[in-house]
């Protein structure tokens, strides 16, 4: 097996694992205002957290940026918390269909929410790699598996939400806030964990 698949691999089974949760949790909290059809809105939203990670991954990971691993701990459920409480606050609105894809506020946030998570994934990388000071193929691979892990997360999401707004007739609005609560709450148990410790 090649290098590049072998942190492909490790990238996608990194996200794409219960033990990342926090991320998993995020990654549902970033995803609940939108439905099925919105896929490409929603495409552009995770590449924009990709894009977010994937800048502060690097640098910690090379070495050029130093962070408080206690503090990203915190900051990490925080923007977890900030997702759910503006996807609260706008439930109730009708989502515009004929705003842009691509420079959205939304997008601006995940790729900022993502310079945090990526210092969160760095520690795991950096055990990954050793003594290896020039990563750039592993660092690639690893964000593309990342990635791709990430895609299926929220293509799960969205299957699950058109089940629940088609299948069982649930109100949008109803469906942002229960998905945007339980994810608020996990958030919240993970923050006081990081205080109780």
């Amino acid at each position: 097996m090649s290098v590049f698949s072998t942190y492909l691999q490790l990238g996608f089974f990194h996200i794409f694992n219960l033990q990342a949760y926090d991320h998993l949790v995020f990654l549902l909290a970033l995803c609940a205002p939108y439905v099925l059809s919105d896929w490409r809105r929603v495409v552009a939203l995770v590449t924009s957290f990709t894009v977010g990670h994937s800048i502060t991954l690097a640098l910690a990971t090379l070495g050029f940026v130093q962070y408080s691993t206690t503090l990203i701990e915190v900051l990490i459920p925080v923007t977890i918390l900030l997702t759910c409480v503006v996807n609260m606050s706008r439930a109730s609105r009708d989502f515009k269909r004929n705003q842009p894809i691509v420079l959205t506020l939304p997008n601006a946030l995940a790729a900022i929410f993502g310079l945090i998570h990526g210092l969160g994934f760095s520690s795991y990388l950096r055990e990954l790699l050793g003594q290896n000071t020039r990563p750039v193929l592993e660092l690639l691979a690893f964000n593309i598996g990342v990635e791709l892990g990430q895609l299926l997360i929220v293509a799960l999401i969205l299957v699950l939400g058109f089940i629940v707004l088609r299948v069982f007739r649930a109100a949008r609005r109803d469906w942002v806030l229960v998905v945007s609560g339980a994810a608020a709450g996990i958030a919240l148990i993970l923050l006081l964990g990081n205080f109780a410790d």
